[in-house]
C-alpha cells in the first residue's frame, strides 16, 4: 500500500511543475502540462529508469540521498518532504496509541487557560479533548456523540460547517491534507482508513481534493467564524504536536488585544454556547 501511495505521490508533486519552473525549456507535445519522468530524473541526478519504477510502484527502496534529491527537484516543502520519507519507509511508522487517551497534564493544560478556547486533536483529526470555550465556540462539534467528533467529518458532512467557515474551502483542504499526512504515517491504521473510505463516498469535494496528494502538518494564522450567537469571529490560531506523541496537537485560537471578537470571547462559555 505504502508502495502505491508513493507512486501516486510522485506523480501528483510531479504534474504541477512546470519545465519553466525550474529552468528547462517547455516545447515539444506534451500529455500534461507538468514535469516528463525524465526531466524529474534528471533534475535529481538518477537514472530515468530507477525513477519509472518508483513511478509504477515497483519494488523500490531509495536511499535517503535520492530521496533527498527527488525532493529538491520537486520542489517539496517540509511537510511533503517528511511524507516522502515516511511512504518510502522500509518498515511502516508507528501507529498512534490506541486508546488515544489524553494526558493528565495536557487536560489541566486546557483548564487553566479556561478563557481560550482549546482543544487536541490525533492526526485524522478527531477531537479527543476540550475545554468549555472550545465547546462554545465549536458549538456544532460539542453535540456529536463520541466516536463522531471529527473536524474534518463535520468540514465535509454538516451544511452549518460551509457558514460557520466563513473560508470553508481553505481550512478543509488543510484538514484533507492533514489527513493525507496521517495515510503516511500509518498506512495501515484502520480508524484512518475507515475515515477516508466515508468521506469519499459521501463529499465529492473530498474525493476530488484527496486525489491532489497534498500534504500539511498543523498550522499557524487566522481563521474566519460566523458564530451563530456572537456573530463574526476573527482568531488568530496555532496548532502544536505534543510531545510523548506521534500526532496529537493541541490548538488554541486567540483574538487580538482590543478587537470586537476579543470582546466577543471575554463573554461566559454559558452566553457563547
Amino acid at each position: 500500500m505504502a508502495t502505491r501511495e508513493l507512486a501516486a505521490f510522485l506523480r501528483s508533486r510531479r504534474d504541477r511543475i512546470k519545465p519553466s519552473d525550474v529552468g528547462l525549456p517547455g516545447g515539444g507535445r506534451r500529455r500534461a502540462p507538468g514535469l516528463r519522468r525524465a526531466e524529474v530524473a534528471l533534475l535529481a541526478g538518477i537514472s530515468p529508469d530507477y525513477y519509472m519504477r518508483l513511478e509504477q510502484g515497483r519494488t523500490v527502496h531509495p536511499s535517503p540521498s535520492v530521496l533527498d534529491a527527488l525532493a529538491r527537484a520537486l520542489e517539496l516543502n517540509d511537510d511533503e518532504r517528511g511524507h516522502l520519507y515516511r511512504l518510502a519507509g522500509d518498515e511502516p511508522s508507528p501507529r498512534p496509541p490506541a486508546d488515544e487517551r489524553v494526558d493528565p497534564s495536557v487536560r489541566r493544560l486546557l483548564e487553566v487557560i479556561g478563557p481560550t478556547p482549546a482543544w487536541v486533536t490525533n492526526g485524522r483529526l478527531d477531537v479527543l479533548a476540550w475545554n468549555p470555550m472550545a465547546a462554545a465556540l465549536f458549538c456544532d462539534i460539542a453535540e456529536l456523540p463520541e466516536g463522531r467528533r471529527n473536524m474534518l467529518r463535520y468540514a465535509l458532512c454538516d451544511p452549518r460547517a460551509r457558514t460557520f467557515n466563513v473560508h470553508w474551502e481553505e481550512v478543509t483542504r488543510h484538514g484533507v491534507a492533514q489527513l493525507r499526512a496521517a495515510t503516511g504515517r500509518d498506512p495501515g491504521d484502520p480508524a484512518t482508513r475507515a475515515l477516508v473510505r466515508e468521506l469519499a463516498e459521501s463529499s465529492p469535494e473530498f474525493r476530488d481534493w484527496w486525489e491532489r496528494q497534498d500534504v500539511k502538518g498543523p498550522g499557524i494564522g487566522r481563521k474566519e467564524y460566523l458564530h451563530p450567537v456572537v456573530g463574526r469571529l476573527s482568531l488568530d490560531y496555532i496548532g502544536m504536536v505534543l510531545p510523548g506523541t506521534v500526532d496529537h496537537q493541541f490548538v488554541t485560537v486567540t483574538a487580538e488585544e482590543g478587537s470586537p471578537s476579543e470582546t466577543a470571547l471575554a463573554k461566559p462559555a454559558a452566553q457563547l454556547g
